[in-house]
Protein backbone atom coordinates (compact mmCIF):
# COMPACT_ATOMS: atom_id res chain seq x y z
CA UNK A 1 0.00 0.00 0.00
CA UNK A 2 2.90 1.81 1.11
CA UNK A 3 4.56 1.54 -2.15
CA UNK A 4 1.12 2.48 -4.20
CA UNK A 5 0.73 6.10 -2.54
CA UNK A 6 4.54 6.67 -3.45
CA UNK A 7 4.11 5.64 -7.12
CA UNK A 8 1.49 8.28 -7.42
CA UNK A 9 2.93 10.85 -5.42
CA UNK A 10 5.77 10.50 -7.98
CA UNK A 11 3.56 10.37 -10.90
CA UNK A 12 1.61 13.56 -9.62
CA UNK A 13 5.32 15.37 -9.08
CA UNK A 14 6.36 14.55 -12.29
CA UNK A 15 2.72 15.46 -14.27
CA UNK A 16 3.35 18.86 -11.92
CA UNK A 17 6.54 19.93 -13.40
CA UNK A 18 5.81 18.76 -17.06
CA UNK A 19 2.32 20.99 -16.58
CA UNK A 20 4.35 23.88 -15.16
CA UNK A 21 7.16 23.44 -18.01
CA UNK A 22 4.43 23.75 -20.90
CA UNK A 23 2.64 26.82 -18.90
CA UNK A 24 5.89 28.62 -18.51
CA UNK A 25 6.43 28.07 -22.45
CA UNK A 26 3.21 29.09 -23.78
CA UNK A 27 3.79 32.48 -21.38
CA UNK A 28 7.29 33.11 -23.17
CA UNK A 29 5.97 31.65 -26.26
CA UNK A 30 3.15 34.82 -26.16
CA UNK A 31 5.48 37.85 -24.16
CA UNK A 32 7.94 37.21 -26.77
CA UNK A 33 6.19 37.10 -30.12
CA UNK A 34 6.99 40.81 -31.91
CA UNK A 35 3.31 41.29 -32.10
CA UNK A 36 1.35 42.40 -35.11
CA UNK A 37 3.98 43.46 -38.43
CA UNK A 38 5.29 46.95 -38.05
CA UNK A 39 4.77 49.31 -40.55
CA UNK A 40 7.18 50.33 -42.77
CA UNK A 41 10.02 52.65 -41.69
CA UNK A 42 11.52 53.71 -45.07
CA UNK A 43 9.66 56.67 -47.36
CA UNK A 44 9.51 55.79 -51.05
CA UNK A 45 11.07 59.25 -52.84
CA UNK A 46 11.92 60.84 -49.82
CA UNK A 47 14.29 63.39 -49.60
CA UNK A 48 17.37 62.18 -47.17
CA UNK A 49 21.38 63.56 -46.01
CA UNK A 50 22.85 64.06 -49.39
CA UNK A 51 20.29 65.51 -50.93
CA UNK A 52 20.82 69.18 -52.36
CA UNK A 53 17.72 70.54 -50.40
CA UNK A 54 17.72 68.14 -47.27
CA UNK A 55 19.64 70.57 -44.96
CA UNK A 56 17.21 73.12 -46.27
CA UNK A 57 14.78 72.05 -45.97
CA UNK A 58 15.38 69.99 -42.36
CA UNK A 59 16.24 73.41 -40.57
CA UNK A 60 12.82 74.50 -41.21
CA UNK A 61 11.40 71.06 -39.82
CA UNK A 62 11.71 71.25 -36.27
CA UNK A 63 11.71 68.60 -33.51
CA UNK A 64 11.58 69.78 -30.01
CA UNK A 65 10.78 69.17 -26.62
CA UNK A 66 12.02 65.41 -26.63
CA UNK A 67 11.61 63.34 -23.44
CA UNK A 68 11.52 59.51 -22.59
CA UNK A 69 9.28 57.38 -21.15
CA UNK A 70 10.59 54.24 -19.63
CA UNK A 71 8.72 51.13 -18.20
CA UNK A 72 9.48 48.07 -17.15
CA UNK A 73 7.48 44.99 -18.71
CA UNK A 74 7.31 41.40 -16.74
CA UNK A 75 10.06 39.62 -18.39
CA UNK A 76 12.29 42.35 -16.32
CA UNK A 77 13.64 44.33 -20.24
CA UNK A 78 12.66 47.71 -20.57
CA UNK A 79 10.64 49.54 -23.05
CA UNK A 80 11.07 53.15 -23.82
CA UNK A 81 9.08 55.51 -25.64
CA UNK A 82 10.54 58.68 -27.17
CA UNK A 83 8.18 61.60 -28.08
CA UNK A 84 8.84 64.75 -29.47
CA UNK A 85 7.33 67.53 -31.44
CA UNK A 86 7.73 68.04 -34.60
CA UNK A 87 6.67 71.78 -36.16
CA UNK A 88 6.80 72.37 -40.06
CA UNK A 89 7.70 75.50 -41.42
CA UNK A 90 8.69 74.63 -44.72
CA UNK A 91 5.72 76.52 -46.41
CA UNK A 92 4.49 72.69 -47.75
CA UNK A 93 2.55 69.96 -46.54
CA UNK A 94 4.32 67.00 -45.75
CA UNK A 95 2.90 63.27 -46.63
CA UNK A 96 6.15 61.67 -45.21
CA UNK A 97 8.53 62.28 -42.06
CA UNK A 98 11.04 59.38 -41.13
CA UNK A 99 12.42 60.21 -37.47
CA UNK A 100 15.69 58.23 -35.52
CA UNK A 101 15.23 57.43 -32.31
CA UNK A 102 18.02 56.08 -29.58
CA UNK A 103 19.09 55.78 -26.35
CA UNK A 104 22.58 55.84 -26.07
CA UNK A 105 24.67 54.78 -22.96
CA UNK A 106 27.22 57.46 -21.51
CA UNK A 107 29.91 56.52 -24.72
CA UNK A 108 27.06 58.48 -27.25
CA UNK A 109 26.79 54.85 -28.56
CA UNK A 110 22.95 53.34 -29.47
CA UNK A 111 21.85 50.71 -27.01
CA UNK A 112 18.66 50.66 -28.68
CA UNK A 113 17.68 52.51 -32.34
CA UNK A 114 15.02 52.71 -34.59
CA UNK A 115 13.73 54.54 -37.53
CA UNK A 116 10.33 54.92 -38.20
CA UNK A 117 7.82 56.91 -40.92
CA UNK A 118 5.88 59.02 -38.48
CA UNK A 119 3.91 60.51 -41.28
CA UNK A 120 1.74 58.99 -42.62
CA UNK A 121 1.65 56.20 -39.63
CA UNK A 122 0.98 58.43 -36.91
CA UNK A 123 -0.82 61.52 -39.04
CA UNK A 124 -1.21 61.11 -42.77
CA UNK A 125 0.01 64.17 -43.43
CA UNK A 126 1.52 67.45 -41.51
CA UNK A 127 0.73 70.89 -42.92
CA UNK A 128 2.61 73.90 -43.08
CA UNK A 129 2.85 75.56 -39.65
CA UNK A 130 1.31 72.76 -37.69
CA UNK A 131 2.82 70.40 -35.31
CA UNK A 132 2.19 66.51 -34.00
CA UNK A 133 3.55 64.39 -31.89
CA UNK A 134 6.23 62.24 -32.89
CA UNK A 135 6.77 58.92 -30.85
CA UNK A 136 9.02 56.07 -31.07
CA UNK A 137 9.05 52.70 -29.35
CA UNK A 138 12.04 51.05 -28.28
CA UNK A 139 11.91 47.58 -26.73
CA UNK A 140 14.23 44.87 -25.41
CA UNK A 141 16.05 47.38 -23.47
CA UNK A 142 18.61 45.52 -20.78
CA UNK A 143 17.46 46.21 -17.30
CA UNK A 144 21.31 46.45 -16.50
CA UNK A 145 22.08 48.68 -19.75
CA UNK A 146 23.49 51.94 -18.66
CA UNK A 147 21.13 54.60 -20.54
CA UNK A 148 22.76 58.24 -20.29
CA UNK A 149 21.13 60.17 -22.67
CA UNK A 150 18.08 59.87 -26.25
CA UNK A 151 18.48 61.16 -29.45
CA UNK A 152 15.63 61.83 -32.12
CA UNK A 153 16.35 63.48 -35.67
CA UNK A 154 14.81 63.54 -38.59
CA UNK A 155 16.44 62.00 -41.12
CA UNK A 156 13.99 61.77 -44.01
CA UNK A 157 10.97 64.22 -45.64
CA UNK A 158 8.69 63.73 -48.51
CA UNK A 159 6.69 67.06 -49.61
CA UNK A 160 2.74 66.37 -50.92
CA UNK A 161 2.39 66.73 -54.69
Amino acid sequence: MADADSSRRTIFIIVGILSAAIVAGLIYAFYSRSGPPQPPTQLPNAIRAGAPDFERYRARIQLDSVEAFESTRALGDIVMTLQGTVRNFTGQTLDGLEVYGAVLDPNGKPIKERTVAVIPNQKPELANNETMQARILLEGISKDAVRANIKMEIVGFRFKR
